[in-house]
């Protein structure tokens, strides 16, 4: 028993808190060796000599009067009460107290536990800064957000705005173009084009052609970044489409004085595929290997089989590429320093096209090169279609002679197409407004009209409308000629009661077809 109350009053003495007890007056009636400790005395010095309001601040004091003792009295216990007691030195404790009033027979006693709160404001002051801190950090990775979600919008506003300004650029370049066009197809048939006249015009014929391939790239570039190109795919050989690709470039090599080998299959190699665009992919490689190859070089295109894909590559002997340039000459405006050294660096989006539509199409294309000065390889693979019989071929239609009303208030553009559709044998007339247009068609009763579309006084959407509402204008066949070559703009030209939709500069081959009778092979 002597030994368990030993362990005991060494488990009191020792506690990692101090422990007094007091009378209701607050004389210390025993503490123990933890409370002496921290207050500076020994136990002899306290017992029954202090009250423990002597070793309280002034402020502690009064609030142990006022506050502390009216709760003991009612409710016999105070919990987590921080008061402020005095070291022996003088020194300020910061204490969590707890009390509890006990009756001990006729005697009160008060129990008093104290905890030094130094260390627990240290700890509540770091737990403090950790959450200052932490706001401050969500704070500035909030900003940092909405930085980056601007700078986001940003990018995406500029980058819609490129788009826009190369849709608008190629259309506001297509317009000059149009009566060049019409202008070198009327000189074509003047009886003096021949010998030294004729050169002319080939120059002529493939620079515009060229100017009308930028364009065209442009603004099939702005519906492959706006997700708005359509593709109209069918059976395609790609073996034709190769000849002729290689037709449409051979002035191209033969200016260079370079050889162009051609292998391809016996047989149709077929694709499900829009003919117009992998026809531009081709000319693309084609016109790149000529472009990038100094004068004589040897250009060399292949189509073959492998594992299911057709596979179109495009070699040349020419510049070569950097490793390093393998994989990002297919992005918007990438040019290389050797092509710009050679004035031959283009717009930098031809390759990016290219990319663009054969991606479209399930395909993939890679380039290769074992370096600067050891040509270059460009390889297309295309998903090859199975069962699928090609189209019979149709005869090119003849246009019957008709009288055509030209509305354009560009006066050169629609000069030299009159001129162009009188050389066809038609009989022609050119208005320079809509209202024009309206007065006139009431008198020249035309069989066709072609209607631009930016029209000074009433657009060409709103005339053909008009013009439908006439008499005449009923069985009119209406042609929507216009920069503006965008499907939403052919199908908004549809939707106003166009017949066809032609973009400037007008191939006049087209507009051959589109000229023909109702009942004519189209």
């Amino acid at each position: 028993m002597d030994s368990e109350a030993t362990q005991a009053d060494a488990l009191y003495d020792d506690a990692p808190c101090g422990l007094l007890l007091a009378d209701a007056d607050g004389l210390l009636l025993r503490a123990n060796g933890t409370a002496c400790g921290w207050l500076g005395f020994e136990h002899g010095e306290l017992a029954g000599i202090v009250r423990i309001q002597d070793l309280m601040t002034v402020g502690a004091r009064l609030f142990h009067h006022t506050h502390c003792v009216p709760v003991l009295e009612v409710r016999g216990s105070v919990a987590e009460l921080q008061i402020d007691l005095r070291h022996r030195d003088g020194t300020r404790l910061p204490m969590l107290v707890n009390i509890v009033r006990r009756r001990i027979g006729d005697a009160v006693r008060d129990q008093w536990a104290l905890f030094m709160a130094s260390e627990r404001q240290s700890y509540e002051r770091e737990l403090r800064n950790a959450r200052r801190a932490a706001e401050e950090a969500l704070e500035a990775r909030r900003g940092a957000e909405l930085q980056l979600q601007a700078l986001n919008a940003a990018l995406s506003a500029a980058d819609r705005r490129k788009d826009e300004f190369l849709a608008t650029l190629s259309h506001e370049l297509r317009n000059p173009l149009a009566p060049l066009r019409s202008a070198l197809e009327v000189m074509r048939h003047l009886p003096a084009a021949g010998g030294t006249h004729a050169r002319l015009l080939s120059v002529f014929d493939r620079q515009l052609h060229h100017l009308t391939h930028l364009v065209d790239d442009l603004m099939e570039v702005s519906r492959i970044t706006q997700d708005k190109m359509e593709l109209r795919r069918e059976p395609l050989d790609l073996a034709a489409l190769a000849r002729a690709a290689v037709c449409d470039t051979a002035g191209l090599m033969e200016q260079a004085h370079h050889r162009l080998e051609v292998e391809l299959p016996p047989h149709p190699v077929l694709v499900d595929a829009d003919p117009t665009r992998i026809n531009q992919v081709l000319v693309n490689l084609l016109t790149n290997a000529a472009k990038y190859t100094p004068d004589g070089g040897r250009i060399r295109l292949t189509l073959g089989i492998e594992t299911g894909d057709a596979v179109l590559a495009v070699r040349d002997n020419g510049i070569g590429l950097p490793q390093h340039a393998l994989q990002t000459v297919f992005d918007m405006f990438s040019q290389l320093e050797p092509a710009l050294e050679r004035a031959c660096g283009g717009l930098g989006i031809g390759l990016s096209l290219v990319r663009g539509i054969v991606e479209l199409h399930g395909g993939s294309i890679a380039a290769d090169s074992e370096g600067e000065g050891k040509g270059s390889c460009f390889t297309v693979r295309l998903p090859l279609l199975r069962g699928a019989v090609l189209p019979e071929p149709t005869a090119a239609p003849t246009p019957a002679p008709a009288r055509i009303l030209v509305v354009d208030d560009n006066a050169d553009a629609a000069e030299m197409l009159l001129m162009a559709l009188q050389l066809f044998g038609c009989e022609v007339r050119a208005a320079h407004s809509a209202s024009a247009a309206l007065d006139m068609v009431q008198e020249f009763a035309p069989e066709v009209a072609l209607l631009d579309i930016g029209l000074p006084d009433i657009n060409g959407y709103e005339l053909a409308r008009r013009l439908r509402e006439t008499e005449v204008g009923r069985s009119m066949r209406l042609i929507a000629a216009t920069g503006w070559g965008q499907e939403k703009d052919r199908q908004r030209a549809f939707d106003a009661g166009f017949d066809h939709h032609l973009t400037k500069p007008i191939d006049f081959e087209r507009l051959r077809s589109v000229l023909a009778p109702p009942d004519a092979p189209d």
